[in-house]
């Protein structure tokens, strides 16, 4: 986050931010570096061959086994990464605010591991799926019901909060393990991120090459089953390390802040702004300079005659200081950037739907191999309905 630290010092060990399991000053030579930082990667390791063997040929699934449409088929996978990623919002706030990065990361790696388990219980049940058919010998297909879908859903979207809260705060929590301090441990954290990577590179890596092959020629429910178990598995590497992580304590979340000023400048949007910017709250002791631009948003910083009257006048909720202020118009700063990615995402998403269903049209065997792409989805009408759209796509191409 761009949000500066207000209660941390440069380092967090120095004014005991940083403690053991039991509460205490860290140890260095009993605590945190490789060690427990590779147990962290495994925890991450586990969430991507979990998040990618699902995710990547779910809507194989979809259309195949319970004959949804292919439009509602994709709609559920994108429906349920962008939940994912979404309640990284939440993750993130829960360590920051209240339970610090290991317990937040320990439950929902847990929820995450109960998610993956249901999923491959609903797969693997016989009575959760619709009466088998092939529609290019004219069968009829009867599709999945909303009771079939029932379990299916909430497996999804127990591992939706289960990955989010992994997500945001696993890359952190293995960051806390090394005192940037010390220039020895300081350049382990860059190597730390970089192996942090290669794990979501080889994680992802093994589930769309072994997983989705084993889902294709084995059964589903044996991929879906090795994912439960790697995340099982990945949960208990992470509790065994308690004794050697390094903890740091919750300051409260970056996300309190900015709702806090951006409500107490609409509270006081009807105040005068002061005739010298030195007259805001902590102006002079602030940490970061003041700025011009967003300049609605100095009124939360502005210590009002009826909030001056208060006891607790200097409470954050009364009254914001220009260093949080501050903060915040850096993040909004940062919102069209961040809007640029919402193409690149829309585009990115295509790959676990319209390219997968796109494969299953292709020739894919190199030699006596298929590369697999599950087998036949479509309903003949759909698959001809697939075959226009296609042939319109190239012919406008052409034209263009």
């Amino acid at each position: 986050m761009v949000l500066v630290d207000n209660h941390a010092g440069k380092d967090g060990a120095e004014d005991g931010n940083l403690v053991d399991f039991r509460g205490n000053p860290v140890d260095k030579s009993k605590t945190g570096g490789w060690l427990a930082a590779g147990l962290i990667l495994g925890t991450e390791l586990s969430e991507r061959v979990c998040v990618m063997g699902i995710s990547m040929n779910l809507v194989t699934y979809l259309v195949g086994d319970l004959h949804l449409p292919s439009s509602k088929s994709a709609n559920i996978v994108t429906n349920f990464m962008g939940t994912l990623n979404l309640l990284g919002l939440l993750g993130g706030f829960l360590a920051d605010a209240k339970l610090g990065r290991y317990l937040t990361v320990a439950i929902f790696a847990s929820i995450a591991a109960l998610g993956v388990t249901l999923l491959t219980l609903a797969t693997s049940i016989p009575s959760m799926k619709p009466p088998e058919c092939n529609p290019r010998k004219g069968g009829h297909c009867i599709e999945a019901s909303g009771q079939l879908l029932a379990l299916l859903y909430t497996a999804l979207y127990i591992l939706a909060l289960g990955g989010g809260g992994i997500k945001s705060n696993v890359s952190g929590f293995g960051s806390d393990q090394f005192d940037s301090s010390d220039p020895k441990e300081n350049k382990s954290m860059i190597y730390f991120f970089n192996r942090f990577y290669f794990c979501i590179s080889l994680g992802s890596l093994f589930a769309v090459t072994v997983l989705v092959y084993l889902q294709d020629n084995v059964g589903r429910a044996w991929g879906y089953g090795i994912s439960a178990g790697t995340m099982v598995l990945g949960v208990a590497v992470l509790i065994g390390g308690t004794t050697l992580y390094r903890f740091k304590k919750p300051q409260g979340s970056p996300l309190t802040i900015i709702w806090r000023v951006l409500l107490l400048a609409w509270r006081k949007r009807k105040l005068t702004y002061p005739s010298d910017p030195g007259f805001l709250n902590e102006y002079h002791n602030a940490k970061v300079p003041h700025t011009h631009m967003l300049r609605c948003l100095d009124k939360a910083a502005i210590l009002d005659d009826s909030a001056a009257a208060n006891e607790d006048s200097k409470s954050p909720w009364i009254v914001s200081t220009v260093t949080e202020v501050e903060e915040v118009k850096m993040v909004l700063k940062l919102i069209p950037i961040w809007s640029t990615c919402i193409l690149f995402w829309t585009v990115y998403s295509q790959m676990n739907t319209f390219t997968i269903e796109q494969a299953t049209f292709m020739n894919r065997k190199v030699g006596n191999f298929a590369v697999p792409a599950e087998k036949s989805l479509t309903t003949p009408k759909e698959s001809q309905a697939f075959r226009e759209l296609e042939l319109d796509y190239y012919s406008l191409l052409l034209v263009w």
